[in-house]
């Protein structure tokens, strides 16, 4: 049976230190639901909080490197990815995941954030406030907010339940 895997994505700088102790919970939670965590793989910010969350938590640990150096990749990171594809490889991070967490970050996680909602995948933000840019998808329930690592934990639940229940459906249509 294929694992789940959630995307985390942030900023590789943590500007506010309750975003490194809420990434550091989500990746611990992630890994408490035996899910596998995809992040962009560096030994910085929001990746490392998140990947050092998981592993300490017994967690699998998936990183996409946007270099061909493992030496970028974060001790947290049981699996780094070289793509060599510097932002370009941002889609595969999107792809790959089944749910997308957002978190704080630069323009590299708000295109992360586009490219999910781009190809419709659900997007989950964490005090990351996109409201102003990114109205269209909160009304339609494509970009979901929530308060905290917990509650993030809830929502992937549902959002699971609900693919996993229209996936039945489609085998039969």
């Amino acid at each position: 049976m294929r694992k789940t895997i959630i995307g985390v994505m942030g900023g590789g700088e943590i500007v506010n230190p309750g975003d490194y102790e809420a990434a550091y919970n989500l990746g611990a939670l992630i890994a408490r639901e035996g899910w596998v965590l995809l992040n962009g793989g560096r030994a910085s910010g929001i990746m490392e909080a998140s990947a050092r969350g998981a592993k300490e938590n017994g967690g699998l640990t998936l990183g996409i490197l946007p270099v061909t150096d493992p030496d970028w990749a974060s001790k947290y990171i049981d699996i780094p990815i070289l793509t060599g594809m510097g932002p370009g490889r941002n889609y595969i991070n999107v792809l790959t995941s089944e749910v997308v967490v957002a978190l704080p970050g630069g323009t590299g996680t708000i295109s992360e954030v586009a490219l999910a909602l781009n190809i419709g995948k659900k997007v989950i933000s964490l005090n990351f406030d996109l409201s102003p840019l990114l109205e269209k998808y909160r009304t339609s329930k494509q970009l979901i907010y929530a308060k905290n690592p917990e509650e993030v934990i809830e929502i992937i639940k549902q959002l699971l339940k609900s693919l996993s229940t229209s996936r039945e459906v489609g085998k039969y249509v």
